[in-house]
C-alpha cells in the first residue's frame, strides 16, 4: 500500500499536468480491479480449554454480538446490513477455532450506553478500545487485543502538530472512550463531537476543527477520497490503537450474563486469540483493506477534475468509459472472487508434486540409454517408468478434478446406475492387489434399491479411492470390509450408505483433523512408501457432498480406519444387462477401425491391438474413417475407436454420418470416443451423437481390451 505522504506529493504533481494527463490518471485508477482475497497458510494452534470452559462452549447457545458501523474497513455493515470488515473476519475465525456461535447485530451510531446493551440483550461487543478507561468500566469485561495498529492525526497540510499547542479535535460520538483518553493525554486540546467519522473529516477539511485522531486503517480508507487530498497524516508516538471484545455482564442487579459466565467467555476468547498467528491476523488485515477500498464516486471525480469536465465532449467520453470500466470491474471481481481459492491453493505444492515424478522419468530415461544391453535392468527401469507415469497421470487428473470442484465447475453426469454392478466392478479391480497382500476382503449388506439415477463414474471413483487407501495401509493378512445399506428419505429418494472398514495402521487424532485437506499426507505413512497425491480423500468428500451426501472418517492409531460414504439419488427402473455370449466365451476379436489423426498415437494403438490378436485398420481423419466404413462390407468392423478432434470431419460429425448410413451394421457397430478431453460436456455430446462409450487418453490398455469383448 502506497505511503500516504508519498501519495500526497504525487497528487500535487498531477495537479500541474495537462488536462488529458488528469483524465488518464482517472482511467488508470478505475482499471485497478479489486484484488483477490489473501489467505494465510499458517496453521492455528489448538487452544487448551479447561473442562469448565468446554462445558460452557457445549452448553452455550448463539451469542449476540454488537458491531460498530462506522469503522471501514475494521467494522461496518455490508450492503445487506450484515457485519463485515477485519473484525468480522477475525471473529469468524475465533468462532471456528473455539466452537462458539455468534449472531452479529449492528450497534446504533453515536454513544452506546451499558443500559442499551443490557436492555437489547447483547452478550459481546467488537472493536472496543483496549485502554484503562474500558478496563475499569463497570458492566463489561474486556478480552486481550485481537487487532493492533497505530492511531494517527489527520490535519491540514500547513498545520504543525505539537502536543503543547491548543487544537480543536474532532471526535465521532461513537468514540467516547477515545475522547476520555485524549482528554487525559492532551488536556490543552478542545474535543468536539461529530456524528460520524465522515463528519470529522469534513470538519478538518473545512477548518472547523484543526485535526482528528483515528485508527490508521480507517484513515487510509477515507484519505483515498479525492476531496481530502490536501489533508495530511501524522503518526502519533505512544498512541496505539488496540481493539478487543467486551462481554456485557450483570450490573447492580440488572440482567445480562453473570460475572462468572462473562469471565469464562473472556478466558475462552483470550485463549483463542493467542492461537492466531501474526501471519493469520496480517492476512485478515490485507483482505479487509484490499476488499474494502474507497469507491470513487462521480462527485469525487467532478471535485478533483472540475476543470476537465468544462469541455463537454471530453466529459461525455469519460462518462461512457466510466460506465464500461465499472461494469467490467464488477464482472471481473465477481468471477475472480469465486476462482481465487481454486487457483491459488495449488501453486506452492504443485511444483514439488509434479517435478518429483518428472525428475524420476528423466532419470530413468537416461539410465535406459546407458543400459540398452542389460535386459534385466531395462525391464526394471520400464516397470519403474510405468509406475511413475501412472502416478503422474493420477496427480494431473486429481488436480483437474480438485480445481473444477473448488471453482464449482464440475457437473455430475446423471444416468441410470446399477449399484450392484458398480461394487462388482471396483471389487474386480482391487481383488488381485488385495490377494497379493493376502488380505481378507468381504462385501456385506444389501441394496434393496440397487437401480438409481446418478453419476456411475464418480461413485466408482470414490469407492476405488477408499478401497485403494484401505489396501495400501493394511498389512498382510489384515481385513477389509465393504458394507452397504439403503434407506428411503422422507422425499422418496434413496439414501445409500457405503462403509469401508480396514484393520490397517489407522491415523493419529491430530492428522484426522486435516485428513480431508488438499495434499494432506501423514508423514509417517509417506516415509514408509505409501505414495499418494494427497488429493483423493478431499476430492472424494467434495464429490460426496456434490451428490447430496458426505464422507466421514473414523480412525484409531494401530487399530484401523472406517470411512462412511453417503449419497442421495432417485430410484429408477431395473437396468437390463446385455452380454455378447459368443465374444465372452469364445474370445472372438472384432475387427477394429481406428480413427486417429496423430501419427504416433495411431501407430502405437495399432501395434498394441495387433499384438493382442486384433485385426485393425487406421484412418487419419474423420472423413477417411467414414469412407472406410461406408465402403466396407456389412459386418466388417465390430468396433470403431473414434478420436474427437480430427481434420476434415471431427469425431462427432463422423459418428452421426456413420449412424445415418442405410445399412444394418451402421446402427449396431460399437463406437468408442477416444480423446484427451474428458469434460462432462464432451461426454454428453459423445453419447448424444450416438457413441457407445467414452475412453479418456492416455488409454488404459487393459481396460480397453476388456471393453472390446463386451
Amino acid at each position: 500500500m502506497m505511503n500516504i505522504l508519498k501519495r500526497k506529493k504525487l497528487i500535487t504533481v498531477r495537479r500541474c499536468l495537462h488536462i488529458f494527463t488528469a483524465i488518464a490518471v482517472v482511467l488508470s485508477l478505475l482499471l485497478c480491479l479489486p484484488a483477490a482475497q489473501v489467505y494465510a497458510d499458517s496453521e492455528s494452534k489448538t487452544p487448551a480449554f479447561t473442562e469448565e470452559e468446554q462445558n460452557y462452549i457445549s452448553s452455550q447457545g448463539t451469542l449476540k454480538v454488537g458491531f460498530v458501523q462506522d469503522r471501514i474497513p475494521v467494522s461496518f455493515p455490508d450492503d445487506d446490513g450484515n457485519a463485515d470488515g477485519i473484525s468480522r473476519y477475525i471473529f469468524d475465525r475465533i468462532s471456528e477455532i473455539s466452537g462458539l456461535k455468534f449472531e452479529y447485530v449492528a450497534l446504533p451510531t453515536g454513544n452506546v450506553t451499558y443500559d442499551y446493551l443490557q436492555s437489547e440483550g447483547f452478550d459481546l461487543v467488537t472493536s472496543v478500545e483496549y485502554n484503562e478507561e474500558n478496563k475499569k468500566a463497570r458492566g463489561i469485561l474486556i478480552s486481550k487485543p485481537y487487532l493492533s495498529s497505530r492511531k494517527v492525526v489527520v490535519a491540514k497540510g500547513n498545520l504543525e502538530f505539537s502536543t503543547d499547542k491548543h487544537f480543536t479535535v474532532a471526535v465521532s460520538t461513537g468514540s467516547q472512550t477515545l475522547k476520555k483518553v485524549l482528554a487525559n493525554m492532551f488536556p490543552n486540546f478542545e474535543l468536539k463531537d461529530y456524528p460520524s467519522i465522515s463528519d470529522c473529516f469534513d470538519a478538518v477539511y473545512s477548518g472547523e476543527a484543526d485535526l482528528m485522531i483515528q485508527n490508521q486503517y480507517v484513515v487510509e480508507y477515507w484519505m483515498a477520497k479525492p476531496k481530502y487530498e490536501k489533508l495530511k497524516v501524522i503518526p502519533v508516538v505512544g498512541l496505539d490503537d488496540q481493539l478487543c471484545f467486551s462481554a456485557v455482564v450483570e450490573l447492580d442487579g440488572k440482567g445480562g450474563m453473570s460475572q462468572e459466565d462473562g469471565q469464562i467467555l473472556i478466558d475462552i476468547l483470550d485463549k483463542t486469540i493467542d492461537c492466531l498467528s501474526e501471519d493469520e491476523i496480517g492476512s485478515y488485515i490485507i483482505q479487509g483493506v484490499m476488499e474494502n477500498q474507497y469507491n470513487y464516486t462521480f462527485s469525487d471525480f467532478l471535485n478533483k477534475y472540475r476543470y476537465a469536465v468544462a469541455i463537454l465532449f471530453i466529459s461525455l467520453l469519460i462518462i461512457i468509459v466510466l460506465v464500461i470500466l465499472l461494469t467490467r470491474q464488477r464482472i471481473h471481481y465477481a468471477e475472480s472472487k469465486a476462482e481465487a481459492k481454486a487457483k491459488g491453493r495449488f501453486l506452492s505444492t504443485m511444483s514439488h508434486e509434479i517435478r518429483t515424478p518428472l525428475n524420476g522419468l528423466i532419470g530413468l530415461n537416461y539410465l535406459m540409454t546407458q543400459r540398452l544391453d542389460n535386459k534385466d535392468k531395462m525391464q526394471e527401469y520400464l516397470r519403474q517408468s510405468s509406475i511413475t507415469a501412472n502416478y503422474l497421470l493420477s496427480l494431473v487428473n486429481d488436480i483437474l478434478d480438485s480445481s473444477k470442484l473448488e471453482a464449482q465447475k464440475l457437473d455430475l453426469i446423471i444416468r441410470p446406475v446399477d449399484l450392484e454392478l458398480v461394487t462388482e466392478t471396483v471389487t474386480s479391480i482391487e481383488r488381485t492387489a488385495m490377494s497379493d497382500k493376502h488380505l481378507n476382503y468381504s462385501v456385506t449388506g444389501e441394496l434393496p434399491y440397487r437401480y438409481i439415477l446418478g453419476d456411475e463414474i464418480r461413485i466408482q471413483q470414490v469407492l476405488l479411492n477408499l478401497l485403494d487407501n484401505a489396501r495400501k495401509f493394511t498389512s498382510e493378512n489384515g481385513s477389509i470390509t465393504l458394507d452397504m445399506k439403503q434407506d428411503l428419505t422422507d422425499g422418496g429418494k434413496v439414501l445409500t450408505t457405503i462403509t469401508v472398514t480396514d484393520t490397517g495402521k489407522g491415523m493419529s487424532e491430530e492428522f484426522q483433523k486435516n485428513v480431508f485437506d488438499l495434499f494432506a499426507q501423514e508423514l509417517e505413512t509417506v516415509s514408509k512408501g505409501n505414495q499418494g497425491t494427497g488429493l483423493g480423500l478431499p476430492i472424494s468428500r467434495r464429490l460426496a457432498r456434490l451428490m447430496g451426501g458426505d464422507l466421514i472418517c473414523e480412525s484409531k492409531k494401530g487399530v484401523g480406519s472406517k470411512f462412511t460414504f453417503t449419497f442421495i439419488a432417485e430410484q429408477t427402473d431395473p437396468i437390463v444387462r446385455t452380454v455378447n455370449a459368443d465374444a465372452s466365451e469364445n474370445h472372438e476379436r472384432p475387427r477394429i477401425l481406428v480413427a486417429e489423426d496423430n501419427e504416433l498415437n495411431g501407430e502405437i494403438i495399432l501395434e498394441l491391438l495387433q499384438n493382442d490378436g486384433f485385426e485393425a485398420d487406421i484412418a487419419v481423419d474423420g472423413k477417411q474413417a467414414f469412407e472406410m466404413f461406408r465402403d466396407s462390407q456389412t459386418g466388417t468392423y465390430g468396433v470403431i475407436l473414434m478420436d474427437l478432434l480430427m481434420p476434415e470431419m471431427d469425431g462427432f460429425e463422423t459418428t452421426k454420418a456413420i449412424r445415418a448410413l442405410n445399412r444394418d451394421d451402421a446402427k449396431t457397430v460399437r463406437i468408442f470416443a477416444c480423446t484427451a478431453n474428458s469434460l462432462s460436456e464432451e461426454r454428453e455430446r459423445a453419447f448424444e451423437c450416438g457413441m457407445n462409450d467414452f475412453i479418456s487418453k492416455p488409454v488404459n490398455i487393459e481396460e480397453l481390451l476388456k471393453k472390446l469383448y463386451i
